[in-house]
Parts: structure tokens; C-alpha cells; sequence
């Protein structure tokens, strides 16, 4: 007889997949521990092609994972750790139960404890590879370093989530690595530029946290847990490219000021410390980097694949983005206590700027709000009651808008009361067709220095003023409609008398023809052409795409037709408004 015959679901793709729990039964794992140790490594559940065949002919819902990812879990560390951890919890118990406080006082000295360095390592083999995957550890940490002191999390995983954002903040204060800001309802989100890498984070605002009961806390945690080991490594790197001391340390003056105010509380790990550790402008020691040195000019020299046209090309760019680095640069600002702080102070301090506040809002403030050296003066309320006339009173939307245009912009569109200009994404980039706003145009005509626009009032005079000559014009042309159809009338009742009309007769005109036009014409023939003799599935293909032109145009014109009528709606309201 032939040989062995394969049994059904036992053979092929079926092996490849293991149900959840089988493979918790396999690592002997609770479930809860489980979802940590896939979370921790990073393995994730696998839908099979043919669930059917995976799951032995039955459709139940089932989670199935890899069998290959299973087995290297196998072989994990801290596997062993989190069996150590439910004994030492089974033992606390039966202590608490016995009231043997000596004995439970002996297991909390000797709790186990596990470290994710190794994970770490292996989940991200070069530096370049953590810094990729740096945007959700950055957005975790800082939604966690927002959290009240609720039972939902541990207060450590707070403070040190805390304690990790500010040290990444102050590294992108150092090197000036922020690029893009954007206010959202979400929250605020900045886009920084480390190693060549564009990193993307969001921060919460600072409100009072209504606990979702429908989130599970505990995966969120598992996941911090990974991130905030990632972040401190990451950190650490950062810090010791710029030659920065790392865990950063209170400057001397600071220091002792925080000593006498609370000598208890100074402590790394207290609350108060990071309290005082979170007042940007003045917590962190300001070392001298090697970055703010003098370096020599290095001479660069084109590569085979480079021209000195590309060399140039980088050289400009280079040398923008240096200017765009020093856009707050001799500026002194100071902060209304209902202002964003910390956001702002950020913000104005990776451009360069000078920042402080009211010493009774946070720690921190360098100046006081008589100095008569501060330009600029952030405030987000209808009036102010003591006005100094050598500044300006902005609102704060100017600060991220001048970062989002890389240049100072006019500070006239932004004064207490004013209705502020739309506040566009910079992370927007429109194409050949696309709807661009007039915002974003008069942005981008600043950015060519074509006008200043100061003159708004002036030009709308004058569009005002083309609208009547545009009224004038129209009546002439009535008129002239007019005369013609009085001699068309009169012509008719000759005709109609039986009278000779006058016959004129013109020489007739040598027409020059167009070489561009001609040319036109050709291109148009020949693509006509081209179309006819394409393949069915190449015309279809081509339908297609011109298809998706076409409602790119008409989206674009819809929404320019919308943008016309509220400016026009808008223009009617003023002219009420005079009359």
C-alpha cells in the first residue's frame, strides 16, 4: 500500500498558527502576563489566509499568533521574572493573612524586579532604528506626565514620564531641533528634526483628566513601561552627542534658591522637585556645548552623483534654516499668567528667544514684568489694565505662526481683540492644483519679501474703488449696446422701404500666424492621437487617472468658490458697517 496518509488540519498552513491559549498554556502564563510579554516583545496576532483550515473546519472567533514567535518567547528572561512575581505575590498573602509583619516587611526588601534593557537592544539594533520609533514613546510619556495622581497608574510611572519629557524638551532647546508647531483639538503637536530624522509628537493640554472607563489602563502601562526605558536611552545618546551632562542637574543659582525654599523635599524622585524641574526657562543647566562653538568652514566638494548646481541648492537651504533657528533671537518676551506656559516658553526658547513670567504663576521667571527691555508681551484675554507703550501686546497664536512661516510675521493681525488670521497646518503641503488659501499665498509672498502687508486697508480702498470703475464700465457698455441697436433699427426700416443700403467694403488683413499657437495645436493633436491608439487596459488606466485630475480641480474650485463667497459676505457686512 502507499504510504502514511496525512490527517486533515494537521499538515500545511494549520501548522503555522497557534490558538491564544494554547500558546498561554505552552509559556504558562496567566493571560494578563501574556498581553505584557507580547506587548513588551513585540508580537502581535496574525489573521491566517484560510481561517477555516487553521481552525480545524470550525468559523469560531479565534486569536491566532505564529507559532515561530510563540517558540522564541520560549526562550525569554523575563518569563522566569513574572512567574518569580506571582510567587512573591502568593507569599505577601498568606503573610498578610498570618499578620506576620516581619515577614512581609522581609518579601517587600526582597520584591523581584525585571530590567527591559535587553528587549530594548534587541528591538532596536541601531540608535537610528530607536529614533524612528520614538514618535509613540514621545506621545505616551507625555499623555502619562499629564495624569492626575488617581489610582489608575502608579505615581512613579508620572513622575518619571515627567521627569523623561523635560529632559527631551530641554535636548531640543540645545540643539534647536523643532521645526513645525501645530494647535489642534487633540492637543498640540511639534515636529522636531534629530539625526536627519523628522520626529512627530503630540502634547496634551494641561486640563483636568476625566478617566475614560473604557480604556484599559494596564496595556497602556505595559506599553509605557517599554517606552519610558526606550526614552532614557535615547535621551541618555542625545545628551552625550552635545556633550551634556546626563541625568541633567539644576544650575548653582537655581539649586540653591530650590535648597532654602524646601530642603526636605529636594530630593530626585520627590514631587517637588519635578514641580521645580518642570519650569523650562530656568530648571536645567545651561552647559556650554560644543554645538555653540566657533567651528571651522569645512570645504565641500560635489560627489559623482552631485553637481555644484545640488551643492549650492544645499548650501541655501542650510543657510535658511540657520536663519530660521534665530527667528526669536534679541527678543525678550513675557508670558500672562493665562497663557500656555510651558508650550510657549518651548517654543520661544528653541528659536532663541528670551522668556519669562509671573513669579506667583511657576518657578522659574528670570524678569519681571516692569523690565523695559521686554518687545513682546504674550496675552490671551479681550483688555489689559496697565499698558507699557515699548511693546507689543500679541496674542499667542503670533508664536506659532512665525515658526510655522520661519519668519517674524506681522504683529498687527495679532493684537488683543483682533479677530485672529486662521491658524494653517504645517504639515499641509499642497500640490500642483491644489487649493492653496490666500493665508498661506500672502505667507509665501512674505517669505519672497514681496510685501509687507501692512497696506490691507489701502487695498481693500483700492478693490473697492475697481469695483466702482467696474460699475462705471458696465453702464458705458449699456449705453453702447444702446446706439447699436438704434442703428441696427434703422437700417431695418430702409430695408424695409425698399431703399439702397450702403455697402461698405474693407480691405482685407494679412493674419500673422502664431508659432506658440501653431505649436499648441500640434502637442494637442498629437496626445489626441496618442489617446486613440492606446491599449484597452492602458486607456482605462489613463481614464482613470485623468478621472482623479478632474475632482482634484473641481474640489479645489469648490472650495475656492466657498472661500469667495465668505470674503464677498464678509466685504457687504463692512460696507453696512460704514453706511
Amino acid at each position: 500500500m502507499g504510504g502514511l496518509q496525512k490527517k486533515k488540519f494537521e499538515s500545511g498552513a494549520a501548522t503555522n498558527y497557534i490558538t491564544r491559549n494554547r500558546a498561554r498554556k505552552k509559556l504558562q502564563l496567566s493571560l494578563p502576563d501574556f498581553r505584557r510579554l507580547c506587548i513588551l516583545k513585540g508580537i502581535y496576532p496574525h489573521e491566517p489566509k484560510h481561517k477555516k483550515k487553521v481552525n480545524k473546519g470550525s468559523t469560531a472567533p479565534r486569536t491566532f499568533y505564529l507559532l515561530k514567535d510563540i517558540r522564541f518567547l520560549l526562550h525569554e528572561p523575563i518569563v522566569g521574572k513574572f512567574r518569580e512575581y506571582k510567587i512573591f505575590v502568593r507569599k505577601l498573602k498568606k503573610a498578610y493573612g498570618k499578620t506576620e509583619w516581619s515577614a512581609v516587611e522581609r518579601l517587600k526588601e526582597n520584591k523581584p524586579t525585571y530590567k527591559l534593557d535587553h528587549i530594548v537592544k534587541e528591538r532596536y539594533p541601531s540608535f537610528i532604528d530607536a529614533l524612528r520609533d520614538i514618535d509613540d514613546a514621545l506621545c505616551m510619556c507625555f499623555l502619562f506626565s499629564t495624569f492626575a495622581r488617581t489610582g489608575k497608574c502608579h505615581v512613579q510611572t508620572i513622575q518619571l514620564c515627567r521627569r523623561l519629557t523635560v529632559e527631551w524638551m530641554n535636548y531640543v532647546i540645545t540643539s534647536r531641533a523643532l521645526r513645525k508647531v501645530f494647535i489642534s483639538i487633540k492637543g498640540i503637536y511639534y515636529q522636531a528634526e534629530v539625526m536627519g530624522q523628522p520626529i512627530t509628537w503630540l502634547v496634551p493640554y494641561q486640563f483636568a483628566h476625566d478617566h475614560p472607563t473604557d480604556v484599559d489602563y494596564r496595556v497602556m502601562a505595559t506599553f509605557t513601561e517599554l517606552y519610558t526605558t526606550l526614552l532614557g536611552f535615547v535621551n541618555f545618546r542625545l545628551y552625550l552627542s552635545l556633550n551634556l551632562l546626563y541625568p541633567p542637574k539644576l544650575d548653582i543659582k537655581s539649586e540653591s534658591e530650590l535648597k532654602e525654599e524646601d530642603e526636605d523635599d529636594y530630593a530626585m524622585g520627590s514631587e517637588s522637585y519635578l514641580e521645580k524641574l518642570s519650569a523650562l526657562s530656568a530648571s536645567l543647566a545651561r552647559v556650554v556645548t560644543s554645538t555653540e562653538e566657533e567651528e571651522a568652514q569645512i570645504d565641500l566638494f560635489p560627489t559623482e552623483d552631485e553637481n555644484m548646481e545640488m551643492m549650492e541648492e544645499k548650501e541655501k537651504e542650510k543657510k535658511l534654516l540657520e536663519a530660521q533657528m534665530k527667528i526669536f533671537e534679541g527678543l525678550k518676551f513675557f508670558l500672562n499668567r493665562e497663557v500656555p506656559r510651558e508650550s510657549l516658553a518651548f517654543i520661544i526658547r528653541c528659536f532663541g528667544g528670551e522668556v519669562s513670567w509671573d513669579k506667583s504663576v511657576s518657578i522659574g521667571s528670570t524678569y519681571e514684568m516692569m523690565d523695559e527691555t521686554i518687545t513682546h508681551h504674550i496675552v490671551d484675554r479681550p483688555n489689559v489694565d496697565k499698558r507699557y507703550i515699548n511693546r507689543y501686546y500679541i496674542q499667542p497664536q503670533w508664536v506659532y505662526d512665525c515658526v510655522n512661516a520661519k519668519m517674524l510675521v506681522p504683529v498687527e493681525d495679532y493684537f488683543i481683540g483682533v479677530t485672529l488670521p486662521p491658524h494653517l497646518s504645517p504639515f499641509v503641503e499642497e500640490r500642483e492644483g491644489d487649493y492653496v488659501p490666500p493665508e498661506k499665498l500672502k505667507i509665501l509672498a512674505l517669505q519672497r519679501g514681496e510685501s509687507s502687508g501692512q497696506q490691507q486697508p489701502e487695498e481693500e480702498e483700492e478693490e473697492e474703488e475697481e469695483e466702482e470703475e467696474e460699475d462705471e464700465e458696465e453702464e458705458d457698455n449699456d449705453e453702447e449696446d444702446q446706439v447699436e441697436e438704434n442703428k441696427l433699427k434703422k437700417m431695418e426700416e430702409q430695408r424695409s422701404q425698399g431703399k439702397s443700403l450702403q455697402v461698405k467694403v474693407t480691405p482685407g488683413k494679412v493674419k500673422m500666424e502664431n508659432p506658440v499657437r501653431l505649436e499648441q495645436e500640434e502637442k494637442a493633436e498629437e496626445k489626441r492621437l496618442a489617446i486613440m491608439m492606446m491599449k484597452k487596459k492602458e486607456k482605462y488606466l489613463y481614464d482613470k487617472i485623468m478621472f482623479g485630475k478632474k475632482r482634484k480641480v473641481r474640489e479645489a474650485n469648490k472650495l475656492a468658490a466657498k472661500r469667495k463667497a465668505h470674503d464677498d459676505a464678509e466685504k457687504a457686512k463692512k460696507k453696512k458697517s460704514r453706511k
